[in-house]
């Protein structure tokens, strides 16, 4: 290698490079080559016995190295272990919640479904006029609305209010707001949302 640099070096030394010897750069660069082909001689010149010096030491280095990357590897092995461990842990309890939910789900949906079914075209009177005016509404369950309440609060947090349609019935919205489970909007009260349970 340094005998190639030296082939450059000298090939340089004879071409005509007057006007780019005006550049600082290359004049630092040649000044450099110089000086390392300079202490490459020195080198060269020594006593063998610096030579096996630097190679012992050359080697030391190499086995301080070697046992630093092993270390290294080591540690960065057992950080796998442990980020995997944790992984699989978490895994473990997102299944758990996912399961403890669609339960809670499951059961809250067959209450609402015996409870507070929805209403029926014939029965009382009292009845008839809670039914909307519009034949042809189709009614959603006190727990779609719920399940529209959570969703909204949970996908679009900044904004979790919901716009009450004619397939709401007015008196599950009424439920809803005389127990605290939503509130309506304070500037529009067609909308509404679920109430900060968690706060």
């Amino acid at each position: 290698m340094w005998f190639g640099m030296e082939e450059t070096y000298a090939s340089i030394e004879w071409k005509p490079w007057n006007s780019c010897m005006k550049h600082k750069q290359l004049s630092l660069l040649l000044m450099r080559l110089k000086a390392l082909t300079v202490e490459l001689n020195q080198w060269q010149k020594r006593k063998p016995e610096s030579k096996d010096f630097f190679s012992f030491q050359l080697q030391k280095l190499d086995h301080d190295l070697q046992m630093v990357l092993s270390t290294l590897n080591a540690k960065n092995k057992n950080l796998k272990q442990n980020l995997l461990r944790a992984f699989q842990e978490l895994k473990s309890k997102m299944l758990k919640i996912k399961a403890y939910k669609d339960e809670i789900s499951n059961a809250l949906g067959e209450f609402l479904e015996e409870h507070f079914p929805l209403p029926e075209n014939h029965g009382a009177a009292k009845k008839k006029r809670l039914l909307p005016k519009e034949p042809n509404v189709q009614l959603i369950t006190l727990h779609e609305i719920l399940e529209s309440l959570i969703d909204r609060l949970i996908n679009v947090p900044h904004d979790p209010y919901i716009t009450i349609s004619s397939s709401f019935w007015s008196p599950y919205i009424e439920l809803l707001l005389r127990h605290g489970i939503a509130l309506r909007h304070p500037e529009d009260p067609n909308r509404i949302r679920l109430e900060n349970f968690y706060q």
